[in-house]
């Protein structure tokens, strides 16, 4: 495959991966909605579900075709992108307002999570008997998620934070399976092309797929993400986005390696320690960023995209000396 081939492999991936994505939220909340799901629910597992959708597929190709370095190394990559690229340039946009129960909940389970998926891999593999307690423990999640929100506030305040992924009316049942079924098409092609042209980038330049999924697959699937959070910001809809990231790592680590474990143990990961030590360290700095004066400022934001940007050269500088 030449270097043409695997650029437009790769663009056209990503965009196939994007615009997936955005059709699966559409069609299947609108399906969801049709048929009298809450629409909180559909929030908390269809849009959820659907906008994680690009890291997901992509996992489950590269678990299925056997190459655990991309499945890990796009959830770890993912997780620390969504911290420090994605929050960070989204705090230097606008200085970002935390809600007191995105301190005290969301960010310690993420954390809590994260600490697992640690413990997990310090053992080499992810079994599948570890991968049924991580798919246990999004059901749980999301299960609770739901319950606190009618607990704490009403159903429609709750529901402004997926209101850009749920339709304000249903669409004609039709049109809902037209969008879902492209959807999938798309994602399932746009996977294809991703990781095919990720594994020649990876033969290509000489590096491990491990470094290949902390850093181009990562970047790739966070796409939705980081546009969803960056327009947010502009917004001025904080909460939105920094609810965004938070959930989309505990979602990466419970469901994408859960699933992705199910279909195929993952071992011999190619992610290191200091891959992991970096992920956590972003997971755990942001709830002290976040705690003062419920808010991350402009230059945390710059802190944040700093610390990405020395990550991804220590990366390369890695690759280099090798």
């Amino acid at each position: 495959m030449s270097e043409y081939q695997v650029l437009v492999y790769i663009i056209g991936g990503s965009i196939g991966l994007f615009a997936g994505a955005e059709l699966l939220v559409r069609g299947s909340s609108s399906l969801a909605l049709k048929f009298g799901i809450s629409p909180l629910i559909v929030g908390l597992t269809v849009v959820a579900f659907a906008t994680s959708s690009p890291e997901l597929v992509v996992s489950i190709k590269a678990a299925i075709e056997n190459n655990p370095g991309i499945v890990v190394g796009n959830v770890v990559g993912s997780n620390i992108c969504n911290i420090a690229l994605i929050l960070g340039i989204s705090a230097l946009i606008s200085p970002m307002h935390v809600k007191t129960q995105l301190v005290r909940r969301e960010i310690p389970i993420m954390i809590g999570v994260s600490f697992f998926l640690v413990l997990i891999l310090l053992g080499d593999t992810i079994t599948r008997v570890e991968g049924v307690v991580l798919v246990t423990g999004i059901v749980v999640y999301v299960v609770w998620g739901y319950k606190y929100a009618l607990k704490k506030k009403k159903e429609e305040e709750a529901l402004k934070e997926f209101e850009d992924g749920i339709p304000k009316k249903p669409f004609k049942v039709w049109i809902s399976v037209v969008f879902v079924v492209s959807g999938l098409g798309l994602l399932v092609f746009g996977s294809n092309l991703f990781v095919n042209g990720a594994v020649a980038t990876a033969v290509k330049l000489g590096v491990s797929e491990a470094v290949i999924g902390l850093t181009i697959v990562a970047l790739g699937t966070s796409l939705p993400e980081l546009i969803t959070s960056v327009v947010a910001s502009l917004k001025n809809e904080n909460d939105i986005a920094i609810g965004n990231a938070v959930g989309s790592n505990v979602f990466n680590i419970l469901s994408i390696l859960g699933i992705s474990s199910l279909i195929n143990p993952i071992s011999h990961t190619g992610v290191t320690i200091v891959d992991l030590s970096v992920m956590m360290f972003f997971t755990i700095v942001i709830l002290p960023l976040c705690w003062t004066k419920f808010t991350l400022r402009r230059w945390e934001g710059a802190l944040l995209f700093a610390g990405y940007i020395v990550y991804i050269i220590y990366l390369i500088g890695k690759q280099t000396l090798i």
